[in-house]
């Protein structure tokens, strides 16, 4: 018996005491789903967030298991003409950017007709040695230009900005859905500089551990808990304190992983002390203790240069262009740099023209860079936009899609039926980006005709769609948040076919207001998934 907590109800006698402690399941009833890892939470002022999991993680790692992707959003919407600077149609870029132009003493040929800023002479070692490529013109028809909607096509590929999951977290949540009750050895994904981004977000749930300051995540990773979890008062106080903290530990569920792995790997090159180069100098050491996480995302910004973009932008890019430079001098000392592919993205590029406040507004197409050894061979990728044409902005010559599309089939190794699926059942062309893979992933058992299962809400009922794709067996039980079991929704041969299974019919008593948990067994498969009732 332990001391009473003094808030505890002095009524609260020894029966209802020990009957409390039997009922106190949640916590084990939580993680057996997997669901006490999903969450987010204040700490340090900064939110962030764990994801359970999904086959993404398991599906890359059984194709190419040592490849890893780095997406580096300028957020803001990058000036692409001040970044890859067109030298062989200088007279009409200087033309429209009197004040804000490049000198041609001041940039730094790649080709003939190409030129960077010599403030970016740090990716200079990187291009000679054919660890560099630029796609020109990349965007899409009807380019929003909106940061908010920008951000949001970019990372969903739905143009219309009516999907509400991302490219990566959909192939995620399709190949795995059993990612309530498996949860993964490692993240499937790091997002590090912001949250909220689409990327990574499934139908039902966002797939990385996200932190929106650096500093956060490398406490994380240098501390790995955040709660004690070795002593507790041995009462119902005891059990519910170990519950909270438990929960709160494990929102942080990777905390653990991600602290051997930050132990394990070393900086062996030195960092600007900014924002991306503090970013780069964690995913590098998490990469070289072999953390196993094979997409990360950082963020760079502002680039919304609407003005004093002069200053503004070169400090951007001189940040930019060190921190990839020191990132791949780094990963090299470990033999990891030929392991990891870097690709810059941004909602929208800018105008042509300079406006009044020696800045530039909101365009179409920009230029997306990739990095990294692996690409085996400078260049650039398709047709540069025509200067004279657009009425003042640039025309997108190749669809952001079609260099996803690519990345995913050709770098991550993902089938291309599934990469087909994760945008959005769309087939886009490839893109020759100077990689390929020998080793598709090949998933055995991924049926195109799979198990399927949703909540759709009416006015007053949460229905569970199911589409079955054959005759089997099924058990549809209905669970509170406490872990009790509230009601077997079916026990029965489920056929081939759509299901609708109204929550409130199915359930004889009066359900309260508030969040449930159903489980489907099937075959040999089990799915788990929340739902509200209201």
């Amino acid at each position: 018996m332990c001391n009473q907590h003094p808030n505890q109800n002095k009524k609260f006698g020894t029966s209802a005491h020990d009957d409390e402690h039997k009922k106190w399941n949640r916590r084990s009833f939580l993680q057996a789903l997997g669901l006490s890892g999903a969450g987010t939470m204040m700490l340090g002022g900064m939110p962030l967030s764990a994801s359970s999991n999904s086959k993404l993680a398991a599906a890359i790692s059984n194709s190419e298991t040592d490849r890893v992707l780095v997406i580096i959003r300028l957020k803001g919407g990058n000036d692409g003409l001040n970044t890859i600077v067109p030298i062989y149609d200088y007279d009409t870029y200087a033309a429209n950017r009197p004040s804000i132009r490049h000198q041609l003493n001041q940039v730094t040929a790649l080709t003939s007709d190409f030129g960077i800023p010599n403030y970016m002479n740090d990716l200079i070692n990187l291009w000679d040695n054919g660890a560099m490529k630029v796609v020109h013109g990349v965007g899409y028809e009807n380019s929003s230009q909106s940061h908010f909607a920008g951000s949001d096509i970019w990372a969903s590929t739905d143009p219309t900005n009516t999907e509400q999951s991302g490219w990566i977290g959909r192939y995620f949540e399709e190949l795995y859905p059993e990612y309530l009750i498996n949860p993964p050895d490692i993240p499937a994904a790091v997002q590090i500089g912001s949250i909220g981004n689409l990327i990574f977000q499934g139908d039902t749930n966002n797939y990385a551990f996200s932190v929106a300051n650096p500093n956060q995540l490398e406490t994380i990773a240098q501390n790995g808990t955040v709660h004690d979890m070795s002593s507790f008062p041995d009462c119902i106080y005891g059990d519910q304190l170990e519950f909270m903290r438990g929960t709160t530990n494990t929102t942080y569920q990777y905390a653990g992983t991600i602290n051997q792995a930050y132990n394990n790997g070393t900086n062996n090159s030195t960092y600007m002390d900014s924002d991306l180069g503090q970013q780069l100098s964690i995913v590098a050491r998490l990469i070289k203790g072999n953390l196993g996480t094979k997409v990360y995302m950082v963020t760079l910004g502002s680039f919304d240069t609407h003005a004093n973009q002069v200053n503004d932008h070169r400090d951007l890019l001189i940040d930019l262009s060190n921190s990839i430079k020191t990132f791949y001098d780094d990963l090299a000392q470990g033999g990891f740099d030929d392991k990891v592919l870097s690709m810059t993205i941004s909602e929208f590029g800018r105008r042509i023209y300079e406006n009044g406040s020696n800045g530039t507004d909101h365009g179409k197409a920009a230029p997306l860079m990739l990095f990294g050894p692996a690409i085996e061979g400078n260049g650039f990728v398709g047709q540069h936009p025509d200067l004279s044409t657009g009425n003042g902005n640039l025309d997108y010559t190749q669809d952001f899609r079609e260099v996803y599309a690519s990345i995913m089939q050709e770098w991550l190794c993902i089938d291309p039926d599934l990469v087909d699926e994760a945008l959005l059942n769309n087939t886009y062309a490839r893109v020759d980006l100077g990689f390929n893979c020998n080793a598709l992933l090949s998933v055995d058992d991924f049926n195109r005709e799979r198990f399927k299962h949703y909540v759709l809400y009416t006015d007053n009922d949460a229905v569970i769609k199911i589409k079955n794709p054959y005759t089997q067996h099924a058990v549809i039980k209905l669970y509170d948040i406490m872990g009790r079991t509230i009601a077997t929704l079916k026990n029965e041969m489920l056929f081939a076919g759509e299901h609708s299974i109204s929550v409130k019919n199915e359930v004889s008593q009066k359900l309260n207001i508030g969040q449930y948990i159903y489980r489907i067994s099937v075959g040999n498969q089990n799915y788990s998934k929340s739902l509200i009732i209201r």
